[in-house]
């Protein structure tokens, strides 16, 4: 009797100081760039599908997940709650029935103020009524609220060297350069709700790329698009994906999509992936969906099963074999995933190779949905095959037209412990296995473990489990991680992870190892305000020169200092301050450094105005050193640039609500290099110390 007591004291007091009824709550605006930097510990590459993680979130922002009807695997995998968060909540609906309000929350044990405030954003509460109740399926599409329209425009203004006058060679050659304008397009339209339907096709032209009609190549238009239609909920029938999909099963091993963190600043409810299966794909990364179609079908209530097809072409550089006796006339060396096709080298490139895949899962899941198993099957066709650069490195690397991979995954949930790992194996006979714990040793202390083993010849295309390479192949790991909470308002978390490479590696002549720690500590003055100090230090060999060529290698280390401060002074002023240096070492070479200073501010003028800004310093040694720094963009898009030199980056946002349905969006950015006359090398390479970008983007919602 205590508990629902205590409960309904909180409810009475919090609705005592806010007059509105229970079920009128307003959510929150998700403050995305402070959660990407809650989550993530440092980014230290511009190539991770930061787009993707970002789609997902506004996807959770603007479809919340309804408290009353999710399950443990979508509870998992918004990455801010923990397992015994989670197991608390499914309780409290079994005991107490559906959440009137978000503000039960608070009657739900584990639940604080600060866990409250950071899923408010991404969550509801609401009825169980039925889609069919809310009328026919054309009714819902066009009466939904989450119905927009996106247009957007983006250019450096600056001319870089691809787009210079076209000159020719001595031989008479015309020089590579930029085909199409530098301008960057892209149109979007959305219709979803949550658990019912989603209807979306988007066109993006990039930089440099043409707007052309060429059936003859495939160019209609624009240079990329991708559009969906995703069924959900119809009786046995979960989910029926057409067009453009991704898929998540397991740890990810084999199938793995969407918000997916890896090794962060949170050591814990990232380290495990959630079983989403199929899910609709919007974002404009060329390279990391399905297209065919897919759909997931209850055969029980606790069996259920997916299959899938997908064919499309993708970008690979295509050769013919020098030597008559090669095993292939024709191959690929590889897949090329930047999604661009400027130059004419470029679109030689473009769609170059035709991947058919099929597959299917089938998973258990208890009734207390405390215990899941599956098994999933992805079968990969190339119409022509791969094959490697003779690199002593790739000797184990895919070869040929067919791989079949096949693989269990499980996950088991007792008190306040959860197992949970996935083991795979290729058609090479390489076998790849991920397992791992979640626990919690007290309420205030939680604790992750970790290993990894990813055979030098197992191979998987779609899969992304931990790891500390970018793909599952040569790795052996183990994590270790922990976070705790001594008292109110202040946590420690970190991490050490120890890991080994096998086999050979590009730029790592011999077989490899190193480690990877980090300790953040956060104190949180109120529920709007976030402080926090963190160290990452991380220890991998790479090749070094060496006396008659012999391979040797040597320990690189990279250290990194953050000090960030985030808070809102006033309802209407937002300031977040981010001082991260790096310190840099080879072998035992001169340490290197670097820095960026970066003080933001954000204002709310009236109903209709808002404006954000950066100014940051930055100095670093070398392109070793460079900064990456996440930067406040336009809604649906990222921004994340590398810092290299000395000089000075800022830029300004705009949000104006011209009407109900119209808002726009203005940013200007500009980075300053002092000591340079140049900025940028090759094709963007352009003349002077300053590059400035404008961004205009508008929103109609119907």
């Amino acid at each position: 009797m205590k508990r629902p007591f205590l409960a309904l004291v909180a409810l009475a007091a919090l609705l005592a100081a806010r007059p509105v009824r229970a079920q009128e709550y307003v959510r929150p605006p998700a403050d995305l760039d402070r959660l990407v930097q809650e989550l993530f510990a440092e980014i230290q590459s511009d190539q991770v599908p930061y787009e993707d993680l970002y789609e997902t979130l506004l996807l959770y922002y603007q479809t919340p997940l309804n408290l009353n009807t999710a399950t443990r695997e979508e509870l998992r995998a918004l990455l801010l709650l923990s397992e015994t968060q989670i197991t608390n909540l499914l309780e409290h609906r079994v005991a107490q029935g559906n959440l009137i309000s978000l503000y039960e929350l608070q009657s739900v044990e584990g639940f604080d103020l600060r866990t409250i405030y950071r899923v408010s954003p991404f969550v509801s509460v609401q009825s169980n009524a039925g889609n069919a109740a809310r009328g026919p399926l054309w009714k819902r599409i066009a009466q939904e609220e989450n119905n927009a329209l996106f247009v957007r425009y983006e250019r450096v203004l600056q001319e870089r060297q691809g787009y210079a006058a076209p000159d020719t060679t001595s031989t008479g050659r015309p020089a590579s350069r930029y085909l199409g304008s530098p301008d960057k397009l892209l149109v979007r339209y959305r219709v979803s709700h949550q658990r019912d339907f989603s209807l979306a096709i988007t066109a993006e032209k990039d930089a440099g790329e043409q707007l052309i009609w060429n059936p003859g190549t495939r160019r209609y238009g624009a240079d990329f698009y991708s559009g969906h239609f995703v069924l959900q909920e119809r009786g046995r029938l979960k989910t029926l994906a057409v067009g453009d999909y991704q898929l998540q099963f397991g740890q990810g091993l084999l199938l793995s999509s969407g918000l997916q963190v890896g090794k962060g600043a949170e050591t814990i409810t990232t380290i495990r992936r959630s079983s989403l299966g199929v899910r609709p794909y919007s974002s404009v990364l060329e390279s990391t969906f399905f297209r065919g179609a897919a759909a997931t079908v209850n055969l029980t209530s606790t069996l259920r099963a997916t299959a899938f097809v997908s064919r499309k072409r993708v970008d690979a550089n295509v050769q013919s074999a020098a030597d008559s006796l090669a095993e292939f006339d024709e191959f690929s060396s590889g897949f090329l995933i930047t999604g661009f096709h400027r130059t004419a080298n470029e679109l030689a490139n473009r769609q170059t190779l035709r991947e058919t895949i099929g597959g299917g899962n089938v998973s258990y899941t208890s009734r207390s949905s405390n215990f899941n198993a599956g098994l999933t099957a992805v079968s990969t066709y190339f119409d022509k095959p791969l094959q490697r650069q003779p690199e002593l490195y790739n000797a184990f690397e895919f070869r040929g037209r067919t791989n079949l991979a096949v693989g269990a995954h499980y996950s088991y949930v007792i008190r306040n412990i959860i197992l949970f790992g996935e083991t795979a194996r290729s058609s090479s006979g390489g076998i790849g296995t991920v397992n791992g714990l979640l626990a919690s040793l007290a309420s205030n202390v939680d604790v992750s473990l970790l290993y990894r083993n990813y055979a030098r010849n197992f191979h998987t295309f779609y899969g992304n489990a931990l790891s500390e390479n970018t793909r599952n192949i040569n790795e052996k790991g183990l994590y270790v991680g922990l976070k705790v909470r001594p008292v109110s308002r202040w946590e420690v978390s970190a991490y050490y992870d120890q890991f080994s490479f096998p086999w050979l590696k590009f730029q790592a002549g011999t077989p490899t190892q190193g480690h990877d720690w980090l300790v953040r500590v956060a104190f949180t003055p109120s529920k709007t305000s976030l402080l926090y100090a963190q160290i990452r230090t991380r220890d991998k060999e790479y090749d070094v020169a060496s006396p008659g060529n012999l391979p040797r290698t040597a320990p690189t280390q990279r250290r990194s200092l953050l000090l960030f401060y985030d808070t809102s002074p006033t309802l209407i002023l937002s300031l977040r301050t981010r001082l991260q240096g790096t310190h840099y070492r080879e072998d035992d070479g001169p340490q290197r450094t670097g820095y960026v200073l970066a003080q933001d501010a954000s204002v709310k003028i009236g109903r209709r105005l808002q404006l954000s800004g950066r100014y940051a310093l930055f100095d670093t040694d070398d392109f070793d050193t460079r900064q990456y720094v996440f930067e406040q963009d336009v809604l649906y898009a990222f921004s994340v640039p590398a810092l290299s030199g000395q000089g000075t980056r800022a830029y300004a946002i705009a949000e104006v609500k011209c009407t109900k349905h119209l808002t726009l969006w203005l940013r200007y950015a500009e980075t300053h290099y002092r000591h340079q006359n140049t900025v940028g090398s090759g094709l963007e390479e352009l003349q002077g110390p300053r590059r400035s970008e404008v961004k205009v983007q508008a929103r109609y919602k119907f």
